[in-house]
């Protein structure tokens, strides 16, 4: 709406109608008061991988406390609409500068206030090459954003106390649909005095707070309590969340039923058969914007170059995607059909090149002797994953299709820890295939694509690259409108389907449920509860 200031949110946006010139505000039901309950509920999870700054959290389990201790710009309801949260409006006439005014009373849960500055410097650090967080993808459409050296955000400008401006390198109309993401998070001052220390106990403007010094106990568990000067929507319905961290889901299944969990947000494949009828109507099935995936890196031994493009091909080919969904995953799981997700708007089951996701042995056996004509395959090939997280069973299923298939070695190669899968993932010495997925940061297509297989991407754990994906990445980012840029994002998974930077397999439902001890769970549209309705009866 050139030469006309748009409200982008001055209310909510349905995502539902992103296309549309004037979208419906969506209902809210939140701003009720805390303390609907005092007790305090419990939820399973798993040890983050690094300490819990939002622009070095790329990973659920660091993501799941963010989310709660922190209150970004705008925040996601349980239907993926945006609404306003820390914003009072989001304004631009060009989608390429957008004015951003936030609401006054805003403060830490130290006592500091939330100021535009809070913004400005969290999103600078994040960005800043050398600090070399995990996020800093995010960035990139900034001005001033650098991958070759340490550069300023020049696009970010403090107005005043209230308001800052952001510069983009092009217009992008959909920006503000991110900015609900943690990597948007403010940060107090204390962050930038000593970031260790930050980290370990960090200080937010969210619903909740750490319950003392020290309430992060590693390996364990995080203890939160409500945010007493939280100013937003999304205020604690309950006493506080205790997050447990478990070694396997069959313990946190099994705590759940003998009533020493109130909630789960992922079911065990081994009871996949019964937890429906176990937990009755207080079972959760439902699809989630969840991507699952395996990742070889582009450098890896027979994975590089035409050899490299041939095996991923053949392998592909050689998994039986909908046997293993039926007999592993029992309906919480559907074969992948492209790299996003079907709750996303702009979905679509028929991209071209897709059909390389079918199970086809004479196909596979046929790329992979192609394969072994440039250089013959040795060894054998390796799928990683984490034991904590109920990865076992498909992984083996996966494994022995391709083993069978293609005759080969083939094995899983389990880690005790999700922390230390991903450790090893972000150093970059993976000796084989390991396990990768995609839980949405916003509800949009092009954040499937970018974070994940962009050249230089905080997410892109294989270091694909290719440029003409780079440039259909821009436009997209550049259209003016959302379905505009859902189609050149289709496009840009042409180009993945040729090279298969990753191996889709299945999309996620959210299996789960909740204990008699509580009321008013709702999981939303990326497979998180919303763990601030929760109530509880002492």
């Amino acid at each position: 709406m050139a030469g006309v200031a748009a409200s982008i949110l001055a209310g909510s946006l349905v995502l539902a109608a992103c296309s549309s010139d004037s979208p419906e505000d969506a209902a809210t039901d939140g701003g009720a008061s805390a303390g609907a309950s005092t007790a305090v509920v419990t939820v399973n999870g798993n040890e983050p991988q690094n300490p819990l700054i939002p622009t070095n959290t790329n990973e659920v389990g660091g993501g799941k406390i963010l989310d709660l201790i922190f209150a970004g710009l705008v925040y996601y309801d349980a239907e993926g609409a945006v609404h306003n949260e820390v914003a009072e409006s989001i304004e631009t006439e060009d989608s390429q500068t957008y004015t951003i005014k936030l609401k006054d009373g805003w403060e830490f849960s130290d006592g500091t206030p939330v100021t535009s500055k809070s913004f400005v410097d969290a999103w600078n650090q994040g960005a800043l090459l050398s600090n070399a967080h995990l996020s800093s993808y995010f960035f990139e459409p900034i001005e001033g954003y650098s991958d070759t050296e340490d550069s300023e955000l020049t696009g970010l400008a403090v107005v005043d106390d209230l308001t800052f401006t952001v510069k983009l390198k092009q217009p992008e109309a959909d920006f503000p649909l991110r900015l609900g993401y943690s990597a948007f998070f403010p940060l107090p001052q204390a962050a930038f005095d000593n970031g260790d220390a930050f980290g370990e106990n960090p200080i937010g403007n969210g619903p909740y707070k750490l319950s003392a010094e020290g309430a992060w106990e590693h390996n364990i568990g995080i203890e939160l309590v409500p945010n007493e000067s939280y100013e937003g929507d999304r205020a604690a319905q309950n006493g506080g969340v205790n997050i447990k961290f478990y070694d396997t889901q069959d313990a946190a299944y099994n705590d759940l039923l003998s009533g020493q969990l109130d909630v789960i947000d992922a079911i065990p494949d081994s009871a996949f058969g019964t937890f429906e009828d176990e937990l009755g109507d207080r079972a959760v099935n439902q699809p989630a914007a969840v991507f699952q995936s395996f990742t070889m890196h582009k450098d890896l031994a027979h994975f590089a170059g035409e050899e490299g493009k041939l095996r991923r091909q053949a392998i592909s080919h050689a998994i039986n995607r909908q046997e293993i969904t039926d007999a592993i995953f029992q309906g919480t799981r559907t074969p992948a059909s492209d790299f996003t997700s079907p709750v996303i708007d702009g979905w679509s089951d028929s991209v071209p090149g897709s059909e390389v996701l079918e199970y086809d042995p004479e196909r596979a056996k046929e790329l992979w002797a192609e394969a072994d004509a440039i250089a013959p395959w040795d060894g054998t090939f390796t799928l990683a994953y984490n034991s904590d997280g109920g990865h076992q069973a498909w992984v083996d299923a996966t494994v022995n299709s391709i083993r069978n298939t293609l005759g080969i070695d083939a094995e899983g190669k389990p880690y005790a820890l999700f922390a230390d899968l991903r450790t090893d993932v972000t150093n970059r010495v993976m000796t084989g295939a390991f396990r990768t997925g995609w839980q949405a940061d916003y509800p949009a297509l092009g954040n499937f694509l970018g974070p994940i297989y962009g050249t230089g991407a905080g997410s892109n754990d294989g270091d694909y690259s290719n440029p003409e994906f780079d440039k259909l990445l821009a436009e997209a980012a550049a259209s003016t409108s959302i379905d505009e840029a859902n189609g050149l994002y289709q496009k840009a998974q042409e180009i993945l389907f040729q090279d298969l930077p990753a191996i889709p397999l299945w999309y996620s439902n959210v299996t789960g449920g909740y204990a008699e001890t509580v009321d008013n769970v709702q999981f939303g549209w990326n497979s998180v509860p919303l763990m601030y309705e929760v109530t509880k009866s002492e």
